[in-house]
């Protein structure tokens, strides 16, 4: 039996945007669902995808992670070693919606791809392993998903595996993530003997045929055993939806039995606003369950149309200006992806409003520069499929752009906006790299420069004084994956170095401080003065601002000095690392009419932060990272001992699933090179951790002396 259509049109309320067969009966954008697969590393995301091109008829078999034959882990690496590095995109349909799908990585050192995701897609998919439930990068990824306030639903994936715990699962969901989640389906069995789902909205057991690749499935009554869990969650998630509407309310208390129809539009309701999050279950592994995941998507994720209006700024004006989704408005889309590729590389865009035609002019307001559109495709993992154009609520991709960088806005230069820009986290290790051929050596600043372009959390420079070249990322694997990526895709073999950390600096305390660049050489001279207030401030980043009345620096010289200071601050004199946390307003200087330009002005800049090292003192600030470790209760006092020599801080243990504890700890990352082989050791292979970038805190003095000796022995070597 196949999996029943949604309702005939004339019993679904308009509100609720069911799919179904037929074109022109409903605005196309209506039946469009832009959503992502989010989850932990080996919950089952891609596997969850396959099954979605497999029974939407995308693709005819199915290929395993396992086996390096998933359709979305296209690249080599990712085929390798089983997890997903990159989001790919794909497209299918499923009961006349048209689905638009990002699947993304699990790892925390890829987490930027997820940022970038979350930030264009209207609604996501959270897949749980059943007998791990809320997992460290589960909570990652449901922060991020909060950030942008994206609609979701939850699917527990494994419900067949060992230790799988349905209940478990959706309390640390509850209490871990703070949401507000409600089971529309309970399994019928756990672990090995789980064969099917009761569906608690329609109180309808649903059974699945092994042989047929769950294509065909029966329904029976609700097992006698689950009748009273599954009446009582009934009644949880009828209350939950008929908050959503008063009248609702008022039918619910006067005892009236809610219909279907209504409660679907409820609960609808609830999961735009995020009071209800839908919980389902199954084993994408074992077939069971997707389908009515991807009936999910279709009810109850948003439509462009009800994300209804994207807001931006002005570029010269900075006046707030809003855009609908509707292809006859001016164009406003977000570049958020670049794939670098020899037939030409990929510019991933998102739509908001107007529409993106081959071979049309569009402006890059961040740019400033006009880029012309060479093609149009959409996306199915590393296939491309041609189009003609991109209208307003579509995802997709450009080939042919030049100046072009993820976080730009593209529109029209008649009608200019600025959409918010995405925020990615500071690098935080780096490590030389070294081509191992003079040829080799050639390419390798071409390929480091295409692989900065793709990843905005990858950085690449030389340093002056040796003329290494040196790259920095999110973690030892990011840094492995790109080192790799330059061997297989562009044929460059290269030695690395050790890793390191990656040292930042800040001023003791703020205060005033004057940078004079004075020169007089016969002709024309130099001459700039530029007073300043710094302050240190929480955030990370350095930011400038001019408090100058009456023109003591003239106003085209403003720029200069904000492009001196940051400039300085990433040359970070005297050890060598870049500043951070400082706020600097220029409030006063003086300028000459013949000899002040914009080269004496940057120069008095950099003057002026030299000064303010000599006179306020520089602290070294060391980045700090998150860390949860999963580790056998009679192993914890170990783990925790090895956490305390490492200048850990352990925030909380929480008992996880079976035997097992997890530790929430925050440890400097100098502390944590090569930990994964402590802890196999402490617990006989049982132990797992993950990390990602917390803050950056003051280095203690003991080890601030050892690294400005490093930092002193490493200058003399080079100066031998």
């Amino acid at each position: 039996m196949s999996t029943p259509i949604p309702p005939a049109a004339d019993a679904v309320p308009q509100e609720i945007h069911v799919p179904w067969e037929g074109e022109g009966k409903r605005p196309n954008l209506l039946d469009v669902r832009n959503f992502g697969i989010m989850a932990h590393i080996d919950a089952g995301k891609t596997t969850v995808t396959e099954r979605i091109l497999f029974y939407s008829g995308r693709i005819h078999r199915t290929g395993e992670v396992h086996e390096g034959k998933a359709t979305m882990d296209h690249m080599k690496e990712e085929q390798e070693r089983g997890i997903t590095i990159t989001s790919a995109a794909t497209n299918t349909r499923w009961r006349g919606c048209h689905l638009n799908i990002i699947d993304t990585p699990g790892h925390v050192d890829f987490t930027a791809e997820v940022e970038r995701s979350l930030r264009v897609l209207d609604g996501a998919v959270a897949v749980f392993d059943a007998e791990a439930g809320v997992e460290p990068q589960s909570e990652t990824v449901w922060r991020q998903a909060n950030r942008y306030k994206v609609p979701r639903i939850c699917f527990l994936n494994k419900m067949d595996k060992a230790g799988a715990n349905f209940d478990a699962a959706v309390a640390s969901i509850r209490t871990r993530l703070g949401a507000k989640a409600f089971p529309i389906q309970y399994p019928i069995g756990q672990e090995a003997s789980f064969r099917g789902i009761v569906d608690v909205l329609e109180n309808t057991a649903i059974l699945y045929d092994d042989e047929s690749q769950g294509r065909r499935f029966h329904t029976e009554p609700v097992p006698e055993d689950l009748k009273a869990k599954v009446e009582a969650l009934r009644r949880e998630l009828v209350e939950a939806a008929a908050e959503m509407d008063d009248s609702l309310l008022e039918r619910y208390f006067a005892g009236e039995e809610l219909h279907r129809d209504d409660l679907l539009v409820a609960i609808r309701r609830g999961v735009l606003s995020g009071a209800i999050v839908p919980v389902l279950c199954g084993s994408a592994l074992r077939n069971k369950g997707v389908q009515r995941l991807m009936d999910a998507v279709c009810y109850f994720l948003p439509s462009p149309l009800d994300i209804a209006t994207v807001t931006g700024l002005h570029p010269d004006t900075q006046a707030e200006i809003v855009r609908h989704p509707d292809s006859n408005e001016p164009l406003a889309a977000l570049a958020f992806k670049t794939v670098a590729d020899k037939n030409g590389d990929l510019y991933f865009v998102r739509v908001y409003s107007g529409r993106i035609e081959q071979g049309m002019q569009v402006w890059n307001a961040v740019r400033g520069k006009r880029e012309r559109v060479g093609r149009l495709v959409l996306m199915h993992a590393a296939e491309r499929e041609a189009v003609d154009v991109l209208e307003a609520g579509h995802i997709g991709a450009v080939v042919g752009f030049k100046d072009t960088y993820t976080g730009d806005t593209l529109c029209t230069k008649e009608a200019p906006i600025l959409l918010e820009p995405m925020q990615f986290p500071e690098t935080v290790i780096s490590m030389s790299i070294q081509p191992q051929s003079r040829t080799d050596r050639d390419k390798l600043g071409e390929a480091l420069s295409r692989l900065a372009r793709e990843d905005p959390t990858f950085r690449t420079w030389t340093e002056e004084e040796t003329s290494e070249t040196i790259i920095s990322g999110m973690g030892e694997l990011h840094l492995e994956v790109l080192v790799s990526r330059l061997l297989n895709e562009y044929k460059i073999a290269c030695q690395v170095g050790q890793p390191k950390v990656a040292y930042r600096q800040t001023l003791k305390r703020g205060g005033e401080i004057e940078g004079r660049h004075v020169k007089q050489s016969g002709g024309r001279g130099q001459f700039a003065v530029v007073r300043l207030r710094i302050t240190i401030h929480e955030q990370t980043e350095n930011d400038f601002e001019s408090s100058i009345v009456g023109g003591a620096v003239p106003k085209e010289y403003v720029s200069p000095v904000n492009q001196g200071l940051m400039a300085a601050c990433q040359e970070g004199y005297p050890l060598g690392f870049p500043f951070v946390k400082l706020h600097f307003d220029l409030y006063d200087g003086k300028h000459h009419e013949v000899d002040s330009s914009e080269m004496a002005f940057k120069e008095a800049a950099r003057v002026a932060l030299r000064g303010a090292t000599a006179e306020f003192g520089v602290d070294i600030l060391e980045p700090w990272m998150m860390v949860t470790i999963t580790a056998p209760e009679k192993n914890l006092g170990d783990v925790l001992g090895s956490l305390n020599q490492r200048r850990g801080q352990v925030d909380r243990t929480e008992k996880s699933s079976g035997d097992a504890m997890r530790v929430y700890a925050h440890v400097p990352l100098a502390e944590m090179f090569k930990y994964s082989e402590v802890l196999r050791g402490l617990t006989q292979g049982r132990g797992v951790y993950t990390m990602e970038p917390f803050e950056y805190r003051v280095v203690p003095q003991s080890i601030a002396e050892k690294i400005r000796k490093e930092v002193e022995a490493e200058r003399a070597r080079r100066n031998r």
